[in-house]
């Protein structure tokens, strides 16, 4: 029997008119369907492809087991993850040696800081596996500011809020455009590593880009002390023009 093909689809950040041809028709025709989401929650991934999906699809929810619960840094946090992503590759493989195709749906692009790239990289050489790009969250957050994030010859950053205060000042005083992602719990910290690189006046916090609720702010407007899960900050650069 041939292996069915993994499919791991990028659905955009949020709005469905921007998926891809290629994601549109894989979902209307899917069979099996699988997607990330938290405990209690439909799932971004989810909620994106809509009624998209054929409704006698077999649904897989892969629950994370954990979130924000305990630290990155707690020896637990990579174990209860490792486990859970080495559960789900288990079930996707043994849906394609049945000669089955599996659509993962993917917030995002699938390549692009995706839990995706987990199973990818456990299945990669074993099962037949095929990628969907998508427009990434970053690319959606830019465009709603109705600016150009980079110039010319700009360098463009891009930094996880989960990183050292340091760490940030570091790679912020180093670029010339900059986009800020896994905000959340880190937003003070963001904030204050924006401040001491000089950068704080000119960043835009964008919250749920590409979705109904979509928000845009100057940074220096915002009072939240937690940003939203789906929150981007950007600093746009100011290169070389004609």
């Amino acid at each position: 029997m041939t292996s069915g093909t993994i499919y791991g689809v990028g659905l955009g950040p949020g709005d469905p008119d921007l998926m891809s041809v290629r994601a549109d028709r894989l979902l209307r025709n899917a069979r099996h369907v699988a997607y990330f989401r938290k405990a209690g929650h439909v799932g971004q991934a989810r909620a994106i492809a809509g009624a998209l999906l054929p409704a006698e699809a077999t649904e897989f929810p892969m629950e994370y087991p954990v979130t924000t619960e305990i630290p990155l840094s707690d020896p637990r946090y990579n174990q209860l993850l490792s486990e859970f992503y080495a559960s789900c590759t288990g079930h996707l493989r043994s849906l394609s040696l049945k000669g089955e195709d599996v659509v993962v749906l993917c917030e995002g692009d699938p390549f692009f800081y995706g839990s995706f790239m987990h199973l990818h990289s456990r299945l990669h050489g074993k099962v037949p596996i095929s990628v969907v790009p998508a427009v990434t969250g970053m690319s959606g957050a830019w465009t709603a500011t109705g600016t150009p994030i980079t110039w010319g010859d700009d360098v463009l950053t891009v930094l996880m809020g989960t990183l050292p205060e340091d760490a940030l000042v570091r790679h912020m005083r180093d670029t010339d455009a900059l986009v800020v992602m896994k905000i959340g719990r880190n937003f003070d910290k963001v904030c204050r590593a924006l401040a001491r690189s000089g950068l704080a006046d000119r960043a835009w916090l964008v919250e749920r880009a590409a979705m109904p609720d979509q928000t845009i702010t100057p940074l220096s407007d915002v009072r939240n002390q937690v940003a939203p899960y789906f929150s981007i900050i950007l600093v746009h650069g100011q290169g070389r023009r004609p």
